[in-house]
């Protein structure tokens, strides 16, 4: 079957999150995690007995929604904006709605509460951490690290620093350094799972899969809740070609929770190759939920439904993925295939294939045996069978018209000599057959004067039946 699948499951996206206060900063590309509450907030400052209570009753409901994996974040910022207006030194309080405002798709309040909770409290470091998550996320990693590495200046063992430190080397290439700022992470917090995230990360990149799966066990062991190291675990599985034990182990990231995206792609690429349309369909749909711009799930999607032969839906799919990324060659190679092979539009599809071919870079950058190659050439003889087709109907038609034509001509003629007298025969204009009268000029019946001769003598008239004439008999000479 001929379809492209444009986007692979990524290796592993990075788990940025810290645990404070019951919950977590921004991750990349995936939705924060809250993992456990917080204990009460403790410090030089003191902290009035109304705010605490108030700071209690927040967590206790963060609990209840956790234990129900149902969180509404508004009632969690009404509970902890009261905490924090209870009593303004309530740093926690303070962090904690930073965190909220994130979930609820507010960077820039967000910001705004984490520096609140570091005049607060400068001891605070989850919330430099998260500022530099936040700024790592936006692109400006030069910032994320002047952050880590001020948290590292204040706090020389902070473990989760390092982690994330080690995640930037790591995603400039730098697997050495990378790895070095991760096992000295796991020494001064060997429960640390984002220090053993990057090792996996590193370990797959480098190909060494017997590594990324010795420290992945490690890391389900420690917190098997984590729908990453599950999805880790998978991916190493189908990197050594057991495509059956990853899908359980991408089920099972699904079911500590259920919209974790990367296992909703593997999940959905897998059913593309297995040519389960309707179970890629399923997953497709469920990254559609989170992340609706996302065009190469909207092409994903059309591959899918084309496959249960629900080609118009197909197609506004690719229609779709087009708007949101008019770059995206597999939009242009999979309409055109539909065109080709189902609406009888071979011209388009040529049009569309080589369009995806000019932006996968021409013909020098594709591998020669590419199947869309293959495609073009078939619809390109289906467009030059469909051209003599129709020159040799015309030309047919010509034929036919000339034939009838000559056999119009044909009728006529013979019509024309069925209708002719006999030779020497006067054919009157009425076409009656009977031999017309000659008239006398003067018009009234009588038979016309004999010519006169030029010598002036009358001719005599013309003897009716007149034997003919005798050598041997006398001229009758008289008067």
């Amino acid at each position: 079957m001929n379809r492209t699948h444009p986007f692979r499951p990524a290796l592993l996206l990075a788990s940025l999150a810290l645990t404070a206060v019951g919950c977590t900063s921004s991750q990349p590309a995936v939705k924060p995690v809250v993992d456990k509450p917080v204990a009460a907030p403790t410090g030089p400052v003191s902290i009035s007995n109304r705010a605490m209570l108030l700071f209690d009753d927040a967590v206790k409901s963060f609990d209840a929604q956790k234990k129900a994996k149902a969180f509404d974040y508004p009632s969690l910022e009404r509970k902890f904006k009261a905490a924090a207006e209870a009593d303004k030194n309530l740093a926690e309080a303070e962090y904690n709605l930073g965190v909220i405002a994130e979930r609820m798709g507010k960077p820039d309040e967000a910001k705004a509460r984490y520096q609140a909770a570091l005049t607060k409290k400068p001891s605070l470091r989850q919330a430099s951490d998260n500022l530099a998550i936040m700024r790592q996320n936006s692109g400006d990693v030069a910032g994320a690290v002047a952050l880590y590495q001020d948290v590292l200046t204040r706090y020389p063992d902070d473990a989760g620093s390092r982690a994330r430190l080690a995640e930037i080397y790591r995603q400039n290439n730098d697997h050495d350094k990378a790895m070095e700022l991760s096992r000295a992470a796991l020494m001064r917090d060997p429960a640390n799972t984002n220090a053993l995230k990057v090792m996996i990360r590193s370990y797959l990149e480098r190909k060494q899969l017997a590594m990324a799966k010795l420290v992945a066990l490690r890391a389900v062991k420690l917190d098997g809740a984590d729908p990453e190291l599950h999805h880790a675990v998978g991916l190493i599985l189908q990197k050594e070609g057991d495509n059956e034990g990853a899908r359980v182990q991408f089920k099972s990231a699904l079911e500590a929770k259920a919209d974790y995206v990367p296992s909703h792609v593997a999940l959905a690429q897998l059913a593309l190759d297995a040519e389960d349309f309707p179970g890629a369909e399923e997953h497709l749909r469920r990254i559609l939920q989170a992340d609706g711009k996302n065009a190469a799930a909207h092409v994903d999607l059309g591959i899918a439904l084309k496959g249960q032969g629900q080609y118009d839906k197909a197609m506004q799919e690719y229609d779709e993925a087009e708007k949101l990324n008019p770059e995206l060659g597999a939009t242009y190679l999979n309409r055109g295939i539909i065109l080709h092979k189902v609406k009888d539009a071979p011209e388009r599809a040529v049009e569309l294939y080589r369009k995806y071919v000019a932006l996968a870079g021409g013909e020098v950058a594709l591998n020669g045996e590419a199947p869309v190659f293959g495609l073009m050439r078939e619809a390109e003889s289906i467009v030059q069978a469909k051209r003599e087709a129709k020159a040799a109907e015309e030309q047919a038609k010509q034929m036919e018209a000339l034939q009838a034509q000559q056999q119009a001509a044909m009728k006529a003629e013979e019509a024309k000599q069925k209708g002719q007298p006999a030779p020497n025969a006067v054919t009157p204009a009425s076409g009656d057959g009977t031999a017309p009268k000659a008239t006398p000029a003067a018009g009234n019946g009588n038979q016309p004067a004999a010519a006169t001769p030029a010598g002036g003598t009358p001719a005599a008239p013309a003897q009716k039946n007149a034997a003919p004439a005798d050598s041997d008999e006398p001229t009758d000479d008289l008067l």
